[in-house]
């Protein structure tokens, strides 16, 4: 099990490349084994190009490496907190993608506008509060994870599978590693459409409710029928 872990956080990080999430070394996946309480990570700042499946570190959910030759993503206690505190997650996603960082880097979240943005996300992308200084020399990668926990005090993190950290970038997460990239991929794609509908026009209002209800529903509610049974 924690073998097919391993290749699918690797092949999941493969991914962030793809679809042009990352550049450089800027960002990371993971996965979980609930069983085991094992989370398979990327190794901080290897190159993908170069990564390979035995470079993925597994540690343990108090942050010990339990197995693997290279340092884990410094963000490594930021996953874990979400880990902690989301319980039907088992991956998740952190990167800098241009459009989703730049609401980040703005202090605002992602606003739902159109009918893309209500099939994927029940209402707008929150954006946490700064870290304090004291909590920025206390523990920054995990003060960044309970910031994000704070926030989802007032959210569901199953219906908002994602969120903007101020000054800094997206998060998401999912069932699994893969699942967690594909919100990420949906993120990013609703940012951009955000930032040029607002530039169309700054006085856009959010999408009605009775629509973006509906949307989200449709995909994900109990009577739910986009798509096929069984899939």
């Amino acid at each position: 099990m924690l073998e097919q872990l391993k290749k699918a956080v690797f092949e999941a990080n493969l991914e962030l490349v793809k679809h042009g999430l990352v550049i450089l070394t800027w960002g990371n996946v993971s996965g979980l084994d609930r069983k085991s309480g094992l989370m398979v990570i990327k190794p901080s700042g290897v190159d993908y190009e170069k990564m390979t499946p035995k470079d993925m570190v597994v540690v343990d959910l108090d942050g010990k490496v339990v197995e693997g030759s290279k340092r884990p993503s410094s963000d490594t206690p930021s996953h874990i907190e979400l880990y902690k505190a989301f319980p039907s997650i088992g991956g998740i996603t952190h990167t800098h993608s241009m459009n989703a960082a730049a609401f980040a880097q703005a202090c605002i979240g992602i606003p739902c506008l159109g009918t893309t943005h209500a099939d994927h996300f029940a209402g707008p992308v929150p954006s946490t509060r700064f870290l304090t200084p004291e909590e920025v020399e206390a523990g920054y990668e995990l003060n960044t994870g309970l910031v994000i926990v704070e926030k989802f005090k007032e959210l569901d993190y199953q219906t908002t599978p994602g969120v903007l950290v101020a000054g800094h970038g997206p998060f998401c997460w999912g069932k699994d590693s893969h699942d967690s990239v594909k919100n990420s991929i949906i993120l990013e794609r609703i940012a951009e459409m955000a930032l040029k509908t607002i530039s169309l026009n700054p006085n856009i209002k959010e999408l009605p409710t009775h629509i973006s209800e509906k949307h989200f529903q449709r995909k994900h509610g109990k009577d739910a029928y986009y798509g096929q049974k069984g899939d």
